[in-house]
């Protein structure tokens, strides 16, 4: 930072944790959400702090309740020139003034109902008009615009000023400087945090790269730099990394909920909060500090990436306890209650052949959506009768409402006796629940859990509803395997191990292949014992897979899908993202019937376990829409 920082607001200290502790989540879109409550897009939404105040307020009090730490002013868009072409010109300071006093009503209110500490952001975007060599609009009167705008932040009334300034959404590193000089020339001990936005390839819309943006932004004295709105999360996160790397200051990275789309004459975001939540905890581990959102995002994105924060802070702890158990005896022995698990070989039936490195033959079967399953479980007994090893149970797949997993597998291994995998998704689930859950399911029988983050609501029949994902797949292998040592997540003892075998998808088909390596290695040394993979039907896409983990290679199982039509191969491709080679297409579009289709579907199904048996160490066969015996005909029992 610049200097020691000292905030305009009646917590001069408290600010300071912005830029020196742990990742801080600030506001969404206030445009977004002033547009949704019928404000038309040609207004000048920056003087609403005159004529709507009781509207601005709403909006900095959800993303509050949302879990903002740091909302941003209404002010935007408030400086000379903006604000002269909507004939606002004379009342810029009071438009500015207005701004930071009704975001710090809302703190002050929030923190005397709950307890909560946040901070006022100054909003400073850019002034609207080029800059000379290209404009006529000469650098100290750019200068003088933002003075102008800073003054007004910080000076609006005693300890009611801005705790801090971010400059945002900037398209050239010039008005960036012209900026920043003037928030050290009338704010020099307020905190400065300038972002740039940048185009799809991650260079500012002036043409500089990311890194010359960094550097630049550092030596100008900014107190944090990064990047907004942007082309969506994707993007910021590439900017963020490259930025890491040449400079040491505070990150800050705010996204917009993708580009925008046009369905229907409506202006759509179609970014889902999951999908955002995904990106915070890609952000923070690249070296964003202060996280939020930009164009599109609202109080449910800031709801979504609070809880991916909290998320990540519980892993965090866990993973520094346990590192401190393996390294120090000291630390060791302070955890006194931890237990040893039993070995993976007496945990269970798929324990004991995956630890002898026997060939494992699992058929998944999904919960009906209903009360009755003895479909379900004479498909299951007709299996196991076969000399199927183990059935697999999904967990509400594609976000459907179903039976519970649990429930299917419980009634399964009672009435069948063959040995199931409860597939258990973090979509739905708090970390409490999730450990009630897994307690519970560990006291009935059930010793094998494939740990997964789930599908988002949205993919389903009920896309209102609210998703949880307190963790992802890597948290939830966390918890299972301190379950696993008698420990709950706040290293409380449980008494004995839960004893499960801990099982984590792969998907070797996906297209960012490098960021499914990486976390199928965090997945590894979070405690996996092994992988069962999404459905391979390129051989070539499995064998690069299993190439790239050899370092943390695991068993692998390898799934199989007996395809049923041309269109089922259609949806696996483009809907499932399932690398599908053209020739598999091409034979099932010639199958002249459906059987024939269904027929051709378990001869390519064969063919792949036949190539794939030499080099992963088993199969999970799916069952297509209840055909339990196409299944058994891949494994070749019938």
């Amino acid at each position: 930072m610049a200097d020691a920082v000292v905030s305009t607001s009646a917590d001069p200290a408290g600010v300071e944790r912005l830029f020196t502790g742990g990742p801080v989540l600030c506001d969404g879109a206030m445009g977004t959400m002033l547009y949704a409550r019928g404000v038309f897009i040609n207004r000048c939404y920056d003087e609403l702090n005159l004529s709507q105040p009781d509207m601005v307020r709403e909006v900095h009090a959800e993303y509050l309740q949302a879990g903002a730490e740091v909302i941003e002013t209404n002010t935007f868009g408030a400086n000379r020139f903006r604000l002269e072409h909507f004939g606002f010109g004379d009342k810029i300071r009071e438009i500015n003034v207005a701004g930071v006093r009704l975001a710090r009503e809302c703190v002050e209110r929030i923190r005397d109902k709950q307890g909560t500490d946040a901070f006022v952001a100054g909003s400073i975007g850019p002034l609207g008009v080029r800059l000379e060599p290209l404009g006529k609009v000469g650098l100290d009167e750019a200068r003088e615009a933002f003075a102008e705008q800073i003054r007004a932040m910080v000076e609006a009334e005693p300890g009611m000023g801005a705790d801090l300034l971010i400059v945002e959404t900037m398209t050239s590193l010039a008005e960036s400087e012209q900026a920043i000089l003037a928030a050290r020339s009338e704010a020099p001990n307020v905190p400065v945090v300038v972002m740039m936005t940048v185009d799809e390839e991650g260079n500012c819309l002036d043409g500089a790269s990311a890194e010359t943006a960094a550097r630049k932004l550092t030596a100008w004295g900014a107190d944090a730099i990064g990047c907004n709105c942007s082309a969506g999360p994707a993007t910021v996160l590439s900017v963020i990394e490259r930025m890491r790397v040449v400079t040491t200051l505070p990150l800050a990275a705010m996204p917009n909920a993708g580009i925008p789309r046009a369905v229907e004459g409506r202006t759509i975001y179609l970014t889902s909060p999951e999908y955002m939540a995904s990106f915070t905890r890609k952000l923070v581990k690249a070296g964003a500090s202060i996280v939020g959102g930009c164009c599109g995002t609202t109080p449910s994105y800031t709801r979504a990436m609070k809880s991916a924060l909290r998320a990540m802070d519980a892993m965090e702890a866990g993973a520094q306890v346990m590192e401190r158990m393996s390294s120090d005896k000291a630390a060791t022995a302070e955890v006194k209650n931890k237990v040893e698990p039993p070995p993976l070989a007496q945990r269970s039936k798929i324990g004991s052949m995956i630890a002898a490195g026997e060939f494992v033959t699992m058929v998944e079967i999904v919960p009906p959506k209903g009360i009755d399953c003895s479909k379900e479980l004479d498909g299951a007994a007709q299996l196991h009768k076969l000399g199927v090893d183990a059935i697999n149970v999904p967990d509400s797949p594609r976000a459907s409402a179903r039976m519970s997993a649990q429930s299917l597998c419980v009634q399964i291994q009672q009435h069948v006796g063959i040995e199931t995998i409860l597939h258990y998704t973090c979509r739905d689930r708090n970390v409490l629940s999730i450990q009630s859950d897994l307690l519970g399911a560990s006291s009935i029988g059930l010793k094998n859990i494939l740990c997964l983050t789930g599908d988002p609501p949205k993919l389903g029949n009920y896309p209102d509803a609210t998703a949880v994902f307190d963790v992802d797949a890597i948290g939830l292998v966390n918890v299972v395997r301190n379950l696993n040592c008698g420990l709950d997540i706040g290293k409380n003892s449980i008494g004995e191990s839960t004893g499960f075998t801990i099982s984590v998808a792969a998907n070797p088909g996906v297209p960012d292949i490098d960021q499914e390596v990486r976390r199928f290695a965090y997945k590894v040394e979070a405690g996996a014992e092994f992988a069962i993979t999404q459905p391979v039907f390129d051989l070539r896409v499995l064998e690069e897979f299993l190439r790239r983990i050899e370092q943390f290679r695991i068993p692998v199982i390898a799934g199989i899908w007996p395809l049923t039509s041309l269109r089922n191969a259609e949806f696996m491709k483009n809907d499932l993202r399932v690398s599908m080679p053209e020739k598999i297409m091409v034979r099932m579009g010639s199958s002249t019937s459906p059987e024939a289709a269904r027929a051709e579907g378990v001869k390519i199904a064969q063919e792949m376990l036949a190539e794939a048996r030499p080099m992963v160490q088993g199969v999970q066969v799916s069952a297509p829409f209840g055909k339990y015996g196409a299944a058994a005909q891949v494994l070749g029992l019938i």
